[in-house]
């Protein structure tokens, strides 16, 4: 059934977009039509655009995106685990981490790019500098949420004072830190238009730009329903992994 009205509502876009381009309220270069797309789709599938196939321009963005979100979300998870244990770290890092996770990605990107160049340094730090914050922000939350009966029993264990961190507050903390991962893969992904705005090709969101110079709408589009259909297999791949890592959410023991 919740198939059924998926497929029923993506028809249904189709088909509206479809009147909307036949009825050239607005000229083909605002509204391609879905064929204009589709052939598109099978052109730079083929043929490539900017010198790279469609598979070309999306695996150089998920590669971006996996190292950026890999050094983010463990130096996050790190970085919360000493803001959420240490009081003193907590004082000193927290403002940090707070700063820079209220300041958008442009801000700091011209930076990067004077820092590292126009290589793949200034992108990557970029979706490090996006993942890192969510991640460290609710690890520290889940770790300060700890209870305090688990450290007790732990201790009453026989469990050593530098054993008590990875054995009892991470899985206590886990839920939360999961979600944390879902919250800095998702700014990730979008922040990666952002990113490859320079020296972006190979890349969908430099694919995207470049098009956009060029006013091949039908190209841009195309960018924009990869970069959503992606981002849905991404979510769903991180819901499964959810699912498998912590498997009592929402279960009342």
């Amino acid at each position: 059934m919740n198939l059924a009205l998926r497929l029923g509502a993506v028809l249904f876009l189709l088909a509206v977009w479809q009147v909307v381009a036949w009825l050239k309220i607005w000229p083909p270069v605002f509204v391609p039509e879905p064929v204009a797309v589709w052939d598109q789709l099978l052109r730079t599938s083929t043929e490539g655009y900017s010198g790279y196939t469609l598979a070309g321009h999306l695996l150089a963005s998920l590669r971006r995106i996996v190292l950026g979100c890999l050094y983010g979300i463990g130096g996050g998870i790190v970085l919360g685990l000493l803001i959420g244990v240490v009081p003193v770290l907590r004082t000193l890092l927290n403002p940090l981490v707070t700063f820079v996770r209220t300041l958008p990605p442009l801000a700091y990107l011209s930076l990067l790019v004077i820092w590292f160049g126009i290589g793949e340094e200034p992108k990557v730090w970029l979706l490090l500098l996006a993942a890192l914050p969510p991640v460290a922000v609710a690890t520290a939350d889940a770790v300060r949420g700890v209870h305090d009966d688990y450290l007790n029993a732990a201790r009453s264990l026989g469990a050593r004072p530098w054993e008590i961190p990875y054995r009892v507050v991470l899985p206590s903390a886990l839920p939360e830190i999961v979600t944390g991962v879902r919250v800095a893969v998702g700014v990730a992904y979008t922040t990666v238009v952002a990113a490859e705005t320079v020296n972006g090709v190979p890349g969908i969101g430099g694919m995207v730009r470049d098009a956009q110079r060029y006013n091949q709408t039908d190209v841009v589009v195309l960018g924009i329903i990869v970069i959503g259909l992606s981002g849905l297999l991404i979510d769903y791949l991180l819901q499964t992994l959810d699912r498998r890592l912590v498997p009592w959410r929402g279960r009342h023991i």
